[in-house]
């Protein structure tokens, strides 16, 4: 009896409201949800107002950039000048190549990739590539506009030839220091034939 009166005391949903609820096609939103919602509607929010302020503000970097002034072209190589550079182009390769040789050997002798008359035999093919290039250049007749880059050039050929002499005493006094010796000339010359290659073959020599 007092079980039966306990269950006929709790409220019950009329059962239209019960077959309503039952036959819905989604879940109520909970509290995590909307909450997510609402983080993800204020995240947009901010992303359009940042791409409106982009849109609409003046491009001052852009501006500042267009009233750059442009560095003026060089002129066209003269027919008498790119006969020049044709002939010295020959030559510059052949230097080129002697100069990376005479270095990536004494690098491999130092990391004891390539043993001492191995050195020696490249060393003393290079030094004598630069004496024959070096009398190749003399044998040129370069126009005035370009003399004074003919004269560096010339120069150059001359600081590898010194720097190679000095690598092969090494041979003759045992002494691996002369390697030491011979690289700031190796050096400077390689910095006058990237000088004058930047004007003559822009293309090898980009800028920095």
């Amino acid at each position: 009896m007092g079980r039966s009166g306990a269950q006929s005391s709790e409220p019950r949903l009329p059962r239209a409201s019960r077959s309503v609820k039952s036959s819905l096609p989604f879940k109520l939103p909970t509290l995590k949800t909307a909450a997510l919602a609402l983080i993800v509607v204020v995240l947009l929010g901010a992303v359009a107002f940042a791409v409106m302020r982009e849109a609409f503000s003046p491009r001052r970097p852009v501006q500042a950039a267009a009233a750059r002034p442009v560095a003026p072209s060089r002129p066209a190589f003269t027919p008498a000048e790119e006969a020049y550079i044709k002939a010295l182009w020959p030559i510059h390769g052949d230097v080129e190549r002697s100069a990376a040789r005479m270095v990536l050997g004494q690098i491999f002798y130092k990391t004891n990739d390539m043993d001492r008359p191995t050195l020696k035999g490249r060393v003393a093919d290079a030094l004598l590539t630069y004496q024959r290039s070096e009398s190749r250049l003399q044998a040129l007749q370069p126009p005035a506009t370009v003399e004074r880059d003919h004269q560096e050039y010339l120069a150059a050929v001359r600081l590898f030839q010194e720097s190679a002499v000095e690598v092969l005493k090494m041979f003759e006094d045992g002494r691996d220091d002369h390697m030491v010796t011979a690289y700031p000339l190796g050096q400077k010359a390689t910095d006058k034939i990237r000088e004058v290659g930047a004007k003559f073959w822009p293309h090898e020599f980009p800028a920095n």
